[in-house]
């Protein structure tokens, strides 16, 4: 494994990055059924990532003044924004492939329906490495993966259900 990916994983930022995962992948769930213009998708999950990383901010510094009876200090304030920048890039993630097909490399049905699994792909990869790393073997590694990646299918479904 990388050095750097295996930084990451021992980061704080990994519950963020996931919790913005399942949120981009419920927007990209939403704007499947009745796609807008590429830019406007792009639009949005910028705005979106935008909204709640300041929604996670905004929420931690009002916890922490309640919880710990003072202000938060700037330094604690960079800590807390470096978990609201995680949550927005989760949330943002699949704007790469919506940049793709803006730019024409790929098609916006192809960018949505990449956007949803790959989606799926890192919340299984994360649930994975978090088994791992909590000393689980592989099989078990795989289906803490699988599982957690059945929540966005469950998502899915849900769409297909109502819509």
């Amino acid at each position: 494994m990388r050095p750097t990916l295996a930084t990451h994983l021992g980061s704080r930022q990994v519950a963020r990055v996931v919790y913005g995962s399942i949120i981009g992948l419920a927007l990209v769930v939403v704007v499947e059924s009745h796609p807008p213009p590429t830019g406007v998708v792009i639009g949005w999950f910028l705005g979106s990532a935008a909204a709640v990383a300041l929604a996670e901010l905004y929420s931690e510094i009002i916890g922490f003044e309640t919880r710990e009876r003072r202000r938060v200090a700037r330094a604690e304030v960079r800590e807390m924004l470096d978990d609201a920048l995680a949550v927005a890039f989760g949330v943002a993630f699949p704007d790469v492939f919506f940049v793709l097909a803006a730019l024409s490399v790929i098609e916006l049905d192809t960018a949505l329906t990449v956007a949803k699994w790959s989606g799926l792909a890192l919340i299984g990869f994360y649930g994975y490495w978090a088994a791992r790393f909590s000393g689980s073997r592989v099989p078990r590694a795989l289906l803490q993966g699988a599982g957690i990646a059945l929540v966005g299918v469950g998502l899915i479904a849900l769409k297909a259900f109502l819509h």
